[in-house]
């Protein structure tokens, strides 16, 4: 059965963190059968980071805050995860399935395909948004 996504479910979860407004700063998007459904929702990226076993595959939409001494700004992340205990085909299957995620998650500084907890690592992830994220005045000083 060719793979679907619930946009309008999606999107609302997608809203929600990038809405400055509300506290929730990561949701994941998880299969339902062949359907890409959001999944759980956080302020916290370690327990975003537990939803991140070794038997799944997910795609998460992550806010971080990055900068400088001069300028903070928010930076948003797509990350796929596919454990490493994802079979092969599932895992082939995961690319083509983000292209339904990205209909929805459209607005994101970088994107992640990660299986090895090592990368999930947030500051990893912030020093990678912040290469992306142009002008660094941290080698200045006052």
């Amino acid at each position: 059965m060719a793979p679907k996504i619930d946009k309008e479910a999606c999107r609302e979860a997608y809203n929600l963190v990038r809405d400055d407004a509300t506290e929730v700063n990561w949701v994941t998007f998880k299969y339902n059968g062949s359907t890409i459904v959001p999944g759980d929702q956080g302020v916290d990226y370690e327990t975003f980071k537990r939803k991140c076993t070794d038997d799944v595959r997910l795609f998460g939409f992550v806010r971080f805050t990055t900068g400088d001494a001069m300028s903070k700004r928010v930076k948003f992340a797509l990350i796929t995860w596919i454990g490493e205990d994802v079979s092969g085909l599932q895992r082939a299957k995961t690319g083509t399935d983000k292209t339904l995620v990205k209909e929805v998650v459209q607005n994101f500084a970088k994107e992640f395909v990660i299986s090895d907890h090592k990368e999930l690592d947030e500051d990893y992830i912030k020093n990678e948004l912040k290469k992306a994220g142009g002008a660094n005045y941290d080698a200045q000083t006052e």
